[in-house]
């Protein structure tokens, strides 16, 4: 704190003896190393103190840090379920017009298929036997076969049916219940 040396010291204690004499130098010398022990816990007081403040600012800044990146990280959860759901919508959308599509289709008169003509037709591209009579089997078969899977409605997203896994403690005894 202050620098003074051995010598200023000696200066000092050279001077107090004289004025104050050997009776009343030891009472003031316990007076004054009381009161520098006061003056050095005061200063230890105020320095944990401010350290104390300074940890506390700290920790505001950090936890104020950690609730904006929480928050930060539940408005991207809340834009990635919106954009999953619009998705979900969209599909939806899309597989009920295919089967709208599929039933209109279904409705209207279907034109017999001759599997020879068929069958011609593919020779006539330039396609192989193999490939023809695989394609002449496939417009022969019935067609109401695939518009029964065509027309079944797209089941909505009802998820308050689904099944949760149950965490809750089994009830059964097992044989070291049975000690207690």
């Amino acid at each position: 704190m202050f620098d003074i040396g051995f010598s200023e010291v000696f200066v000092i204690a050279i001077v107090a003896l004289i004025v104050l004499g050997p009776e009343r130098l030891p009472k003031a010398a316990r007076f004054a190393g009381l009161w520098v022990r006061r003056a050095r816990a005061q200063w230890y007081s105020v320095k944990s103190e401010l350290e104390r403040e300074l940890a506390d600012d700290e920790l505001k800044r950090s936890l104020r840090q950690a609730q904006d990146d929480l928050r930060s990280a539940q408005q991207q959860l809340r834009d990635g379920d919106r954009a999953l759901r619009d998705g979900v919508d969209d599909l939806n959308r899309r597989v009920a017009g295919t089967g709208a599509a599929a039933a209109a289709a279904d409705d209207a008169p279907a034109a017999p298929r001759d599997p020879a003509a068929l069958e011609n037709q593919a020779l006539g591209d330039g396609a192989s036997n193999g490939a023809a009579s695989d394609r002449a089997a496939a417009y022969a078969a019935p067609a109401h076969a695939a518009a029964d899977t065509a027309h079944a409605e797209p089941s909505h997203l009802d998820y308050s049916g689904a099944s949760q896994p149950d965490y809750r403690p089994s009830t059964a005894q097992t044989p070291n219940d049975e000690r207690r």
